[in-house]
């Protein structure tokens, strides 16, 4: 996820800038870039990969007295990694940074084309700053042109804005992204998109809220509210320890991006979703084309996000699905027809099996497809197409928002496909667009619930070994909620469907056998609570998660009663992830990097 910083002082600028974005780097990035304005002229450095490449860059450049910079590590969202898609990004007389994602800039881009603004980028920052430029350009003050900008963008952004037109002045504006400022003994301003690049820098910061907007100066911070209205800042202490302050109050970075899946998945959805249709711009209009069967393949989570699709393609697109584990399919000579769109999911793009399983369809002819979330990646660079899954660097071994980032794309893929061989109403795939829109909402953490889990987790640390079991799509959720528990715990654990108990593994129950039953209202529910009856008649203890009160359950899990089994799905993934990690907590391993195990597994 993008990183920014800002800065108004008289200390060397780029240095600033530079060490505010080292900071950042833990967000991840694939460009960065910092621009300087001092005696009304700009100075601007990009560089694609490392800031080792943009330190570099601007080795020979430095500052004297006062100055205002901006700086960004971009990554990317629109647009591949290039020095021009870097951020910052220029107008006539203007630099914006921006993290988050302009939902409308498709219009405002073709808007501002038709005026004769030439654009020399691929992203949708680069509207922000020429919309500024074209409102700067009627009777309104600098300030007055920035706050019409922000009325006209749709979407999240936390954004900071430099003009000559003010060379003391930084613009800012936050929705849906994060951005704080911060203040010092010396009357310096800095600008950051979390704490650890001001640690040591300032003593105070104000944290914005969604729909602020203003500007500072070397005498004044302005904060208006999304009505408009002047509100003062509202300083605290800033912590002094980075790695704390990178995990945000969070005990493990895991913690930390189970609670941040709300964001990123808002993120996912961001110019995708529209009320009546699905969007991927991104994809040539003739993929499906002659498509008659959509094989998937991947390895460990991303597999069980690939299962988790093959359920709603051939439901909602009404199309043959079949899914494989890479590292087995490479070496089984598997019949390939040209008929079929093969699909390769992965995390970082780099996992080595599926990369080569990738190499195959493409050598057999077969179109293909990329979920992923890293642009420039290896599979991003191969496949015919690429459909990025917006959820920012992972620091956590155990994948949480990337399985919830992936299994968000091919809900909606799956929607863009029935739309396209119209095997799906036109209401039906509305209704399910609404309940998209409610998905970042749903895995939002109840602060209760977690309690519960960390309560709870402390009757889970004996026995032999888990079970977890669901039907239809809640079946790979059960995988992984196994594979969660088995990665960090240290803990056996299997995921099963629920109707294949009694074809073998129901002669381990007992009350050392824990049972974690995932008990959907609207998916099979009467069929999966007689599954869960049967292993509570042999004495296994059960957690039931549900939004049905369930007696036979030793434990009960409450979910909130949702409209769509969908919706449950997304619940019960958060209530999965986080009872692994208190269940690892207890035991106390190291959460965020748990034995054996690598990020991306870049061998056989």
């Amino acid at each position: 996820m993008c990183g920014i910083v800002g800065y108004i002082g008289n200390k060397n600028t780029k240095e600033i800038l530079l060490e505010g974005l080292k900071e950042l780097e833990y967000r991840g990035y694939d460009s960065a870039g910092i621009a300087v304005l001092q005696n009304g002229t700009f100075s601007n450095y990009k560089a694609v990969g490392k800031l080792v490449n943009l330190e570099e860059k601007t080795k020979d450049f430095t500052t004297k007295d006062f100055a205002v910079g901006i700086g960004h590590t971009r990554w990317a969202t629109h647009g591949k990694p290039t020095e021009l898609n870097a951020h910052p990004h220029l107008g006539e007389s203007s630099y914006v940074v921006h993290n988050g994602i302009i939902e409308n800039y498709a219009e405002l881009k073709k808007e501002l084309t038709q005026k004769g603004v030439v654009f020399l980028s691929q992203t949708d920052t680069e509207v922000i700053v020429h919309q500024f430029e074209k409102n700067l350009k009627t009777p309104l003050e600098p300030f007055e042109a920035f706050a019409k900008t922000i009325g006209e963008l749709q979407g999240a952004y936390a954004i900071l804005l430099v003009t000559k037109s003010q060379p003391e002045t930084i613009y800012f504006a936050k929705h849906g992204s994060p951005m704080i400022v911060g203040i010092n003994a010396e009357n310096e301003k800095y600008f950051a998109s979390s704490d650890t690049p001001l640690i040591g820098q300032c003593s105070d910061v104000h944290y914005f809220e969604d729909g602020d907007y203003g500007y500072v100066t070397p005498k004044e911070i302005a904060i208006f509210d999304k009505s408009g209205i002047k509100k003062q800042p509202l300083f605290k202490k800033l912590s002094t320890n980075k790695l704390s302050a990178q995990k945000e109050g969070y005990r493990f970075f895991m913690e930390k991006e189970i609670y941040e899946q709300s964001v990123v998945l808002a993120d996912t959805l961001m110019g995708r979703i529209s009320d009546k249709e699905i969007r991927f711009d991104e994809l040539p209009h003739d993929l499906f084309e002659g498509v008659q069967e959509i094989k998937l393949c991947a390895c460990g989570t991303s597999y069980h996000a690939a299962l988790t699709a093959s359920y709603l393609f051939e439901r909602h697109a009404k199309i043959k699905t079949s899914v494989e584990i890479a590292s087995e399919f490479r070496y089984r000579e598997p019949i390939m027809s040209k008929d079929t769109l093969f699909v390769v999911i992965s995390q970082s793009g780099e996992t080595a099996d599926t990369l080569e399983t990738l190499k195959m369809a493409k050598e057999a002819g077969l179109k293909t497809l990329v979920i992923c979330n890293v642009d420039n990646s290896s599979m991003v660079r191969l496949a015919d197409a690429a459909i990025l899954t917006r959820a920012g660097i992972e620091k956590g071994v155990a994948s949480t928002k990337a399985f919830a980032t992936q299994v968000a794309v091919f809900w909606m893929l799956s929607l863009y496909v029935a739309g396209e061989r119209k095997s799906l109403p036109k209401e039906e795939i509305e209704r399910q667009i609404t309940l998209l829109r409610e998905v970042p909402a749903t895995v939002k953490v109840d602060d209760a619930t977690h309690e519960q889990l960390k309560r709870l987790s402390k009757r889970y640390l004996h026995g032999h070994g888990f079970f977890f079991i669901g039907r239809d799509v809640f079946y790979p959720l059960a995988l992984e909620g196994a594979l969660k528990l088995k990665e960090i715990s240290y803990l056996h654990a299997e995921g099963y469907p629920s109707g294949e108990m009694k074809h073998g593994p129901i002669a381990l129950a007992d009350p050392e056998l824990f049972t974690i039953a995932l008990l959907p209202q609207h998916m099979l529910y009467e069929k999966a609570k007689s599954n869960v009856e049967e292993l509570s008649a042999r004495d296994s203890t059960i957690c039931a998660v549900s939004a049905v009160a369930f007696d036979k359950a030793d434990d009960f899990i409450p979910i909130g009663v949702c409209k769509d089994y969908m919706l449950e799905f997304f619940e019960m993934m958060v209530v999965l992830q986080l009872l692994a990690l208190e269940i690892s907590i207890r035991l106390g391993n190291d959460v965020d990097m748990p034995r054996n195990l690598a990020k991306s597994v870049t061998v056989e």
